[in-house]
């Protein structure tokens, strides 16, 4: 008979201190967009900083108890975002409590359907703070911009930006929820929201990163080094 292949070595869960890349579920969209992005980032992770990873995706909804055991959640997609009560509060509280909610428009689109509903979901869901429901432009000088690598032009552009879909233009910067912890303590970022469709920019094989001129990774690791620290 032909000898059988061992089975594949089961990887257990993350271990305390591991970063976890944490990709939202949500019922109303194509949340599961860009399947390449979570292996692209956390190979960047690995090369350029001594952060434990832990080396899979994990899929997790926004009512789910085990939400709080992440810093960091990743969410995309092209069409509608509609979250429930509890998602909403519970979204709430994960950013309030020093979570992070990374949250790239695949459409690059401040007019198309993702744009639209996902920032009627933050004024819903931030409603009692008028000032965090707002998502204002963040300055190119916040500290996002310099936790690891150092972007002084802010945010920076990606080819989907530039090859005439979407609005037609260059987003030259990021928006956000900001929450004050506390008195004499600066604002930090809840919710980190962009039009400049990084997902697609990021979908791709990690081990295709030597044929590039620049790592257009970096920038991930910016988001991902604040999420951890700030």
């Amino acid at each position: 008979m032909p000898q059988q292949a061992p089975p594949a070595p089961r990887i257990a869960g993350p271990r305390s201190g591991e970063f976890v890349f944490a990709r939202v579920r949500y019922d109303s969209g194509d949340w599961d967009y860009n399947p390449k992005v979570a292996a692209n980032v956390l190979n960047s992770l690995v090369e350029y900083t001594t952060i434990p990873v832990y080396p899979q995706e994990v899929v997790i909804t926004l009512d789910s108890e085990e939400l709080f055991a992440f810093p960091f959640l990743f969410m995309t997609g092209h069409t509608l975002v509609r979250f429930n009560e509890r998602e909403r509060a519970n979204l709430a509280h994960f950013t309030r409590t020093g979570g992070l909610l990374f949250s790239d428009d695949c459409n690059h689109d401040i007019d198309g359907l993702y744009a639209k509903s996902f920032e009627e979901e933050m004024r819903r869901t931030y409603a009692t703070v008028a000032s965090e429901a707002a998502m204002p432009k963040i300055p190119n000088t916040h500290a996002l911009y310099s936790s690891f690598f150092s972007f002084p032009d802010g945010p920076p552009q990606t080819s989907h930006e530039l090859n005439g879909w979407g609005d037609d233009m260059v987003h030259d910067y990021l928006r956000a929820v900001e929450h004050i912890p506390g008195p004499g303590r600066p604002a930090r970022l809840g919710v980190l929201y962009s039009n400049k469709d990084y997902g697609c920019e990021w979908d791709y094989d990690w081990r295709n990163k030597r044929f590039r001129k620049e790592d257009n990774t970096r920038f991930a690791v910016n988001v991902v080094v604040y999420a951890m620290t700030a």
